[in-house]
């Protein structure tokens, strides 16, 4: 038997912006006793910024009515600084107006007041295989970067053919990095990055990893 220590698995890390301190009380506590996530908490926009600033969260749990805080200004500030970020809408006054002005702001789901601990437990769990949080670093910047690149594809409506004649790699390999099934080299990382207008350190830095 292998005498090396095995590193646990990292802990998915949530920011929670209520203005309801009972709430986030109870989130907080709660999140934490299931072992798997820490937790930092906001009442107030700006606390949240400046601690993304630091160290951007995996997952941000978002009130849409705290006052004189607008929730919406509040997403699309973090959705424009971090478009990968994985954005989960908690609301007491839910609605299908609002549902549906949020997911076409691309928040990944909506939890209505009060939601049981299972709705939350299964949201979380859809949340972390979805953007394949709490996997290997490595694994994670490959799936990010892929799809960042299709992402940038799409938006110029170019097909696989397209970027594959602009950057001269092949269809395969492009294939290959917007599945997340291998990293671009650095050759194909500046070939993909001029294609798209962008310093490679753009690219990188967009996919907040």
């Amino acid at each position: 038997m292998s005498d090396a220590a095995v590193s646990p698995a990292a802990l998915i890390d949530i920011a929670v912006l209520d203005d309801d301190a009972d709430f986030l009380t109870y989130i907080e506590d709660l999140l934490r006793d299931e072992g798997s996530y820490s937790v930092r908490t906001f009442k107030e926009p700006g606390e949240l910024f400046q601690s993304a600033e630091a160290h951007v969260p995996d997952i941000v749990l978002l009130d849409m009515k705290m006052g004189p805080a607008s929730g919406e200004q509040v997403l699309e500030q973090l959705l424009t600084r971090w478009p990968e970020l994985c954005i989960i809408i908690v609301t007491g006054y839910p609605s299908l107006e609002s549902m549906r002005a949020t997911f076409k702001m691309r928040v990944f789901d909506y939890l209505a007041k009060p939601f049981s601990i299972a709705q939350l437990r299964q949201t979380l769990a859809n949340a972390i295989e979805k953007f394949s949080l709490g996997r290997a670093a490595h694994d994670r910047l490959r799936e990010r970067l892929g799809h960042r690149i299709k992402l940038l594809r799409a938006e110029r409506d170019w097909s696989l053919k397209d970027l594959a004649a602009m950057t001269h790699l092949s269809v395969s390999q492009i294939s290959s990095i917007e599945r997340g099934t291998n990293l671009p080299s650095i050759e194909s990382l500046l070939a993909l990055s001029h294609a798209f207008g962008r310093k490679p350190s753009e690219l990188l830095s967009s996919i907040d990893f």
